[in-house]
């Protein structure tokens, strides 16, 4: 029987997506944000979820349309700038935030989707990322509601070196949204340039991933050495067309 994982609509890939569900979002900054998937969960108005994201977009692009909404609880994140709102909401209370490295964010949803339960890393040892205190959510007067627990450190020989690790645990998430330029209906994906940073290591981490392309072919076109993501990973595809707007964060130009 052959393997069709396409779905018609963004609306319909996303309509079993429940209040509290925890989702992996990917994309870089703007890059490769599934805009389609996530303006289909703005409308369908869930709450209460909890989202693992390199970022939170801008105040009105990206995750920030869920957010300005108060559908996202909880982000566990490892940039948070460029977006006022996630600024006014942790600090008010509002949003809770697990604040994360950027390779450790990588490596723990990575590790999730590949069935590791947890890894060492030297990232973060002697830090409040590892000694913990890090402020995750705010009471209203400003004062710390939560803040990070202390986590399990261990001693490893590098190079003849006694040295310290810190142990991280993995990330699994109900739901994966991803962005790709290209993908077949078996669901071999492949990015685009920054899109590819954070979207196929978020696609493994869904337990359900849900994937809109910018074209959609048949299987055999992709050339496997080109494929960036099995589709072993992939669940659903919606293809949304090349004529989708993307923005950029700061836009440049030389003064001539």
């Amino acid at each position: 029987m052959a393997i069709d994982k396409t779905y018609g609509s963004a609306a319909e890939a996303v309509a079993d997506i429940q209040d509290g569900a925890t989702l992996a979002v990917g994309g870089f900054g703007l890059s490769g944000n599934p805009m389609a998937l996530i303006r289909a969960i703005e409308e369908r108005g869930v709450k209460h979820l909890k989202v693992v994201s390199n970022n939170c977009g801008v105040d009105d692009w990206g995750l920030g349309l869920l957010l300005r909404n108060g559908q996202i609880d909880k982000m566990t994140s490892s940039y948070v700038g460029e977006n006022k709102e996630f600024e006014r909401r942790y600090l008010t209370g509002e949003l809770e935030l697990e604040l994360t490295p950027q390779g450790t964010l990588a490596e723990k949803l990575r590790a999730g989707g590949s069935g590791i339960a947890a890894f060492y890393t030297r990232t973060g040892v002697g830090t409040q990322v590892q000694e913990g205190g890090l402020p995750q959510l705010y009471n209203p007067d400003g004062t710390v509601a939560k803040a990070s627990a202390p986590k399990p450190t261990a001693t490893f020989d590098v190079d003849g070196t006694p040295t310290e690790f810190v142990l991280e645990e993995a990330i699994t998430t109900d739901f994966s949204l991803v962005h790709a330029l290209r993908g077949d209906r078996h669901g071999n994906l492949v990015f685009n340039k920054a899109a590819r940073q954070f979207s196929p290591p978020a696609a493994m981490a869904g337990r359900i991933c849900i994937a809109q392309v910018e074209e959609l072919v048949e299987p055999g076109e992709i050339d496997p050495d080109a494929v960036h993501l099995p589709g072993v990973f992939v669940h659903r595809i919606v293809e949304v067309g090349t004529d989708i707007e993307k923005r950029i964060e700061r836009r440049t130009v030389r003064e001539d």
